[in-house]
């Protein structure tokens, strides 16, 4: 009979889960499907693309607003089996209210492992394919830079003409081995920069170590210099903020590979805030559906639901707002950044732990 209950609460709360889901992914492709068609309004395209391109893009931010879903399941589930007198029922079989609590929590944290194994792979695929297809048919230059196993290449017009820049690997505020080419209006090559160091930290660029060819009256001509600058649309935190997408980032990446990751360019800090991120997520819905069952389970009463809505928006609200306030106080170093990840999760399981002793006195 126990197996019977257990499959019965777990089943039910995992089709709630998927019906919730499901209509924040309708309204999710609602939204951001207008924001495409203006994307794509004046370029000659299929016009099943936009619809395509929002299909992929809308699971990364299902898996973002995943705490809030699964609040938001709790709440609907707790309050189905309180008003259908299930509730009621698993109570005369033995089923307390922190028994039914660590089920249904339980449930929220195995579920946020599986979406950092199984869905965080194909979501980052989806991303990867949707930021791929923008880039390509769009045409502001911030997206015509690219980093693969030759270096980091960018591409930028200029007054004159163009500029393609190529250096071997990135090193902090410094890109090494740079080489950069100017070409005129009619892709011809006007000018080729060598240099063993450029500083970008600001969009006025300081090359060390140069050797310049221009090309003057047919042939190369060959300068040296030891301090060079040039100006540029891109700075370090231009670029930097290209390649830190979370969206893009693999969980499974990020356990094995992290130095590798490092030495490729990626910035450590923003390596350590997205493996945090996707560590704390289990343990988030973990306390997201305890807060709900906080919140449910400590009535009976049906004349209550529209009480539990409104309380359950104002805690929906102010936890979507801690959480970035700690990340934005994480970012400016006002508090470490790895703690800033953890708070919000550290804040809310005192608030749990003082709550479940409540419901399990009722």
């Amino acid at each position: 009979m126990k197996n019977v209950i257990l499959n019965y609460l777990v089943k039910k709360f995992l089709k709630t889960i998927f019906i919730v889901i499901v209509v924040a992914y309708c309204f999710g492709v609602i939204l951001n499907l207008f924001e495409e068609i203006e994307f794509f309004k004046n370029i000659d395209v299929n016009i099943l693309t936009p619809l395509m391109l929002t299909s992929i893009f809308v699971p990364s931010v299902i898996v973002k607003l995943l705490p809030f879903i699964i609040f938001i399941s709790s709440m609907i589930f707790i309050a189905q089996i309180r008003n259908n007198k299930d509730l009621l029922t698993l109570k005369v079989y033995g089923y307390s209210n922190i028994k039914i609590f660590f089920i249904l929590a339980l449930t929220s944290f195995i579920l946020g492992w599986l979406i950092l194994m199984v869905a965080n792979p194909i979501t980052s695929s989806m991303v990867k394919y949707y930021e791929k297809i923008k880039s390509n048919h769009a045409r502001d230059i911030d997206h015509l830079v690219t980093y693969n196993k030759n270096g980091l290449w960018i591409k930028e017009n200029t007054e004159f003409g163009e500029r393609i820049i190529t250096a071997k690997r990135p090193e902090k505020f410094n890109l090494m081995e740079v080489t950069i080419f100017h070409l005129d209006e009619n892709y011809a090559l006007k000018e080729k920069i060598i240099s063993e160091k450029v500083n970008i930290k600001t969009n006025e660029w300081i090359l060390e170590n140069v050797s310049s060819f221009k090309f003057e009256n047919g042939i190369f001509e060959e300068n040296k210099f030891n301090i060079y600058k040039i100006n540029s649309i891109y700075n370090y935190e231009k670029i930097n903020s290209l390649f830190n997408n979370l969206d893009t980032m693999l969980f499974v990446d990020l356990i094995l590979n992290y130095n590798e990751l490092l030495n490729i360019g990626y910035n450590n800090r923003f390596l350590d805030e997205s493996l945090h991120t996707m560590l704390s997520l289990p343990f988030f819905l973990f306390l997201m559906t305890a807060i709900a069952a906080i919140l449910g389970m400590h009535t009976l009463k049906k004349s209550d639901n529209l009480k539990h809505i409104v309380i359950g928006l104002i805690v929906t609200v102010f936890v979507y707002y801690f959480k970035d306030l700690s990340i934005a106080l994480g970012k400016t170093d006002r508090i470490p950044l790895i703690l800033s990840v953890w708070a919000p999760t550290i804040a809310l399981s005192f608030f749990t732990f003082i709550g479940v002793l409540q419901i399990n006195e009722k």
